[in-house]
């Protein structure tokens, strides 16, 4: 599958500190260690709405650590997988009477624009999970044949299922109790009442064709992926049994990154999957939990028809720290675009302060757990000194560019 393009990242002098990032499985902050290459995955999109600002924040946060990792020298092989076969596309082309396969092309090629807009730099490789179903099934084929999954009692629909038991520690990912668990797998995807199941929380490995469903020929006879297990397997068969990130919002720490790393940590052994398991947290609007069923998504794409500039967008989405819930309110972009347009105003600016200060402090507080607000807050003050005309010894012509250039490196935003 075809990723969006790319952008020119300007080289920034100066050595940046380590980057720490906030771990769900410690539940601590913890320096990131990658070799010379930084191996992530973060879980795509589902492709039947259109991007909406809670997909921008999360892509936006990693769209951060894939630069700070650049910036300190690494190469980054970053994958990101779109679900383009899964219960929810079939369901709301089912409601609209739209064709599933043209459905998720579709809003597929409308996240790319949307991306590309808000300036994220693209995966290396971007797989869709119809493309890699020939992979998941030889994976689920291997967790049956080790014991680690098994078939539903069932004749008619002997689905396949991972035991969550199979593997040490499950539950590490998201430290949830099997109580949590048990709450919160039904409103994720879960079929804990599924009849001739070993346990409610084991999962759906592969689930045999029904009449009317899309499903695919393999040596478990025909039938489609389930979710979790389509990230294990194109993670591991790019990136290796292990990996130094695994990333998505908040509410993929339980079931899928749990489920995921438990079917590769069957059949790998390895453990942990991930070195760091980093979750975004959720937006809101006006206080209001956004989803679909509230009809209250803000949706990027609409934001872009009534020409916002996303970059106003993604500065407003930064001004809120990564890991926080947060509410997105028309005071939040107005916000977004005032700042925009004053560091603008700055970077044009034919002198400013000498920019070591600045550009050390803000790759400092992104180091630190991505601590946005305090780099922006960093980048005001630059912007105040420099639009103040307090001109003092240490001025020089190339300051605000070389300063803009450490905001489109770091943050992503172009002030020039």
């Amino acid at each position: 599958m075809r990723a969006w393009s790319s952008v020119d990242i300007p080289r920034v002098p100066g050595s940046p500190p380590p980057l720490r990032l906030h771990d769900t499985a410690s539940d601590s902050v913890r320096p990131t260690s990658p070799g010379s290459t930084a191996r992530m995955y973060v879980c795509g999109i589902t492709p039947y709405d259109a991007t909406h600002l809670g997909h921008a924040a999360t892509y936006l946060a990693f769209d951060l650590i894939n630069r700070l990792w650049r910036d300190a020298g690494h190469d980054v092989h970053y994958v990101q997988n779109v679900t383009d076969i899964d219960d929810p596309l079939l369901e709301r082309a089912d409601r609209d009477k739209d064709d599933w396969v043209v459905l998720g092309m579709r809003e597929t090629a409308l996240f790319r624009e949307d991306m590309t807009a808000l300036r994220i730099l693209p995966p290396r490789e971007f797989i869709g999970a119809v493309e890699a179903v020939d992979e998941i099934s030889e994976l689920v084929g291997k967790l049956l044949a080790s014991g680690a999954a098994y078939r539903a009692d069932d004749d008619e629909f002997p689905d396949v299922y991972h035991d969550h038991t199979a593997t040490r520690d499950f539950g590490y990912v998201s430290r949830y109790s099997e109580a949590r668990m048990l709450e919160v797998f039904p409103q994720r995807g879960g079929d804990p009442e599924r009849a001739g199941k070993r346990h409610p929380l084991d999962a759906l490995l592969w689930r045999m064709a029904r009449e009317g469903e899309p499903s695919w020929g393999s040596d478990l006879g025909e039938g489609r992926p389930g979710w979790h297990v389509e990230c294990a397997a194109i993670a591991l068969n790019r990136l290796g049994d292990q990996y130094d990130l695994q990333g998505g919002g908040s509410d993929l720490a339980f079931p899928h990154h749990e489920f995921g790393s438990a079917h590769a940590e069957a059949l790998t052994g390895a453990h942990p999957l991930a070195r760091h398991y980093c979750h975004a947290g959720m937006i809101g609007l006006d206080g209001e939990k956004m989803s679909k069923s509230k009809g209250n998504l803000v949706f990027v794409s609409r934001l872009r028809a009534d020409r916002v500039d996303p970059m106003a967008v993604r500065l407003a989405l930064l001004s809120g720290h990564w890991r926080t819930d947060r509410s997105w309110t028309a005071e939040l972009l107005t916000g977004g675009q005032a700042r925009l347009h004053r560091w603008r105003e700055a970077a044009a600016s034919p002198t400013g302060p000498d920019p070591e200060d600045t550009i050390a402090r803000v790759r400092a507080h992104l180091a630190d757990d991505l601590d946005t607000p305090g780099a922006l807050a960093a980048l005001d003050a630059w912007a105040d000194e420099v639009l103040g005309r307090r001109e003092s010894t240490g001025w020089t012509p190339d300051g605000p560019a070389r300063v803009a250039d450490a905001v489109d490196a770091l943050l992503g935003v172009p002030l020039r």
